[in-house]
């Protein structure tokens, strides 16, 4: 092979790849003034969840909702059966997946299922 017949060695780079320092890149996305910084530490409050985030999702979940939406769905019933509300997460997951299963993911109703299912069983054994 000829050394000048155009192979790996007759790359050639535009100016932009060799001025693209990753050290400078990495400067310019962190860099904050102090000024700045003490802006949004000022401005900051965390968010809190407690059980609520199902009161705030516009149900029902129309076919090709976002991955948000759908991911707020989830959330929303896994919190509830975090704070051990077992009825309203059932409640909850029924009103989902009767009118919203369309715009959920497989992967997403068998996740609801379940969660369905734990509640009922922690009901039943309450009662028990």
């Amino acid at each position: 092979m000829d050394e000048d017949d155009g192979g790996l060695g007759a790359i050639e780079f535009s100016d932009s790849e060799i001025e693209a320092d990753p050290v400078k890149k990495k400067n310019a996305r962190t860099d904050q003034t102090e000024q700045d910084f003490q802006l949004v530490k000022d401005t900051y409050s965390a968010k809190v969840e407690n059980g609520e985030i199902y009161k705030t999702l516009q149900l029902p979940l129309q076919a090709g909702a976002n991955k948000q939406h759908v991911q707020e769905v989830l959330h929303a019933a896994e919190e509830l059966y975090f704070f051990q509300k077992f009825e309203s997460c059932i409640k909850f997951t029924e009103d989902v997946l009767q009118g919203s299963k369309e715009a959920l993911g497989d992967d997403t109703v068998r996740l609801l299922e379940r969660y369905l299912g734990r509640c009922k069983d922690k009901l039943e054994t309450a009662k028990n």
